[in-house]
């Protein structure tokens, strides 16, 4: 059973020569430092809140966020409601759009019907649960992925829903935010969750903070939830790109390197880095690229064990590649899902995958089975900031 709410939350009240995209921000976790100065240089930037805490302290943060509640930079809209939020982006020559309902769902762990599919990191934990101490505010959506909407209720959903705002970001991807008041709507779309499991697609780590924070307030109701964007696993906007490992050295000689590789592993040399997509293609699951010191691999691992993680490159990656003899000390993994990035990097080790499916991402989390940290990159990213969940 989840339990999916209308809420009413504090949006973005532009002031002259605002403009929205002068408030919102890509999540947290995938800005970069140069982007996060220029983001901040806005004075009412959601970033100045997700990212404003100083050694991890952010009660300055939560005073900031309360003087613009105060100002009036953010109003609270005036009936409970679901919001409805579209996506439009294109990949190649490829166009599509996603679309989530926006409430806030009981935070109560992995019980009560929602699951997740990825491991986290406990330091990243920490900082987002002084960030919810500090300012008693979700400024940032979880992503959820929930079995299919009713057709019924998607109906009645395009019906009432009226547009709040719309805005593109730097790469294109339109963002549309839409209001559903009609209280027999509302009550259909928490009617269809209640029965329902919802797999966490992104988010892993602010879901597992909110749970913490719930049971630290067991007496505040509005403590117990949750912002949360939840989409219909059949939506034909889900997008899901892989995570490559890189590492900047490694500490064998190469040809030691490869004779360890080769243990594990049929290694087949391809004439470069950028036929190496075009060699995994068809191939299993399983199989990984390899670029060594820009000589470039199609990695077959050899008598694998008979369990379905070892089905997913990521899981064989990490037990493999980035385990065992080839390694006296724990390398060092920076973790890119763009792949030209990724091959110019000047990283002597490149492990390209490729995305998981949805239906195997649902396999494994069905199994109770979580898959290694950063296995998937959903994209694009819901963005943050135009929807903001106060519990004070």
């Amino acid at each position: 059973m989840v339990d999916f709410r209308p809420f009413r939350p504090y949006i973005p009240r532009l002031g002259n020569g605002e403009r929205m995209l002068d408030r919102v921000s890509p999540p947290y976790d995938v800005i970069s430092a140069e982007e996060l100065a220029r983001l901040k240089e806005n004075p009412f930037n959601v970033t100045n809140i997700t990212l404003g805490g100083v050694d991890g302290d952010y009660t300055l943060t939560g005073q900031a966020l309360r003087s613009w509640v105060e100002q009036g930079a953010l109003s609270q809209d005036r009936r409970d409601a679901f919001y409805t939020y579209k996506q439009t982006f294109c990949e190649g020559e490829h166009c599509w759009q996603r679309t989530g309902i926006i409430g806030i769902m009981a935070a109560k762990g992995y019980a009560e019907g929602v699951v997740p599919h990825e491991e986290t990191f406990p330091k990243v934990k920490e900082d987002r649960l002084n960030l919810l101490r500090g300012t008693g505010t979700h400024c940032e959506s979880i992503f959820g992925i929930f079995e299919r909407l009713s057709a019924e209720v998607l109906d009645k959903i395009e019906d009432v829903e009226t547009k709040v705002m719309e805005f593109t970001d730097p790469q294109g991807v339109r963002h549309c935010l839409f209001r559903v008041c009609d209280p027999d709507t509302v009550a259909a779309i928490s009617g269809e969750l209640r029965e329902r499991t919802v797999l966490i697609a992104d988010g892993h780590h602010r879901f597992e903070t909110a749970s913490r924070y719930a049971q630290e307030n067991p007496g505040s109701l509005d403590k117990q939830f949750v912002l949360a964007t939840l989409v219909p696993s059949n939506d034909p906007g889900l997008l899901v790109f892989p995570t490559h490992r890189l590492v900047k050295e490694l500490q064998l000689p190469v040809e030691e390197f490869l004779a360890v590789m080769r243990e594990r592993f049929d290694l087949q040399e391809v004439p470069g880095p950028d036929d190496l997509a075009s060699v995994l293609e068809g191939r299993p699951a399983s199989d990984l690229g390899l670029v060594i010191d820009g000589k470039a691999f199609a990695a077959s691992p050899k008598d694998l064990p008979a369990d379905p993680m070892w089905e997913l490159d990521s899981y064989v990656c990490q037990e493999w590649v980035l385990k065992g003899k080839a390694w006296k000390d724990d390398p060092v993994v920076v973790y890119e899902h763009d792949t030209e990035r990724a091959l110019a990097g000047g990283y002597r080790l490149v492990v390209m995958l490729r995305p998981p499916s949805v239906d195997k991402i649902w396999e494994l989390a069905r199994l109770d089975r979580r898959m290694p940290k950063k296995s998937t990159y959903f994209w694009p990213k819901m963005w943050s900031g135009f929807v903001y969940y106060r519990m004070a």
